[in-house]
């Protein structure tokens, strides 16, 4: 029987890892890295893109960096997205070319503040419907947010509390 009160601290506070701390390394990595697939730096525990202009003298001294695949690729190569943009509707159909573009734009301004940010595939379904995997649910967000900014459009985003995951819905009639 449950109990008389409707919210509890419980309800807002469990969070349950079904994963199991799977998508956490062990350790932190060995400072640098780059990955093998697309070029990114791993130093001071962040990682950075590989046509990134910053350069630290300071890591200069460090040894040579040891090659390793970056968690956004390694994503890609188990096809595991945490994040998907479904698009339809007439104006979709119509404009898909400008649409995609501004997609493609909206994740290459993504990758510059957070190079694990990417667009993982592009699914198109039957007649004028599309599906975007990401490899994280903010570009996901991001992307819903920029495609409601630029052509209107209803979008409707649904988050996982228990794992790592966001959908958006984008359509516009």
């Amino acid at each position: 029987m449950p109990g008389k009160r409707k919210y509890t601290n419980a309800t807002f506070t469990k969070r349950v890892d079904h994963e199991a701390g799977r998508h956490h390394t062990l350790r932190a990595m060995s400072e640098p890295a780059v990955c093998k697939d697309c070029g990114a730096v791993y130093a001071k525990r962040r990682w950075t893109a590989a046509n990134s202009v910053l350069e630290n003298k300071r890591q200069k001294h460090l040894r040579p960096p040891q090659m390793t695949v970056c968690p956004a690729c390694q994503q890609k190569r188990t096809g595991e997205p945490r994040g998907f943009v479904y698009l339809d509707g007439a104006f979709f159909y119509a404009h898909h070319e400008e649409v995609e573009q501004l997609l493609r734009n909206e994740s290459e301004r993504a990758a510059e503040d957070n190079p694990l940010a990417r667009i993982m595939e592009w699914k198109r379904g039957d007649g004028h419907k599309l599906t975007v995997n990401t490899t994280t649910e903010h570009l996901a967000q991001r992307l819903g947010h920029a495609l409601e900014k630029a052509f209107g459009g209803s979008a409707h985003y649904d988050f996982s509390h228990e794992n790592k995951l966001a959908r958006v819905n984008w359509q516009r009639g």
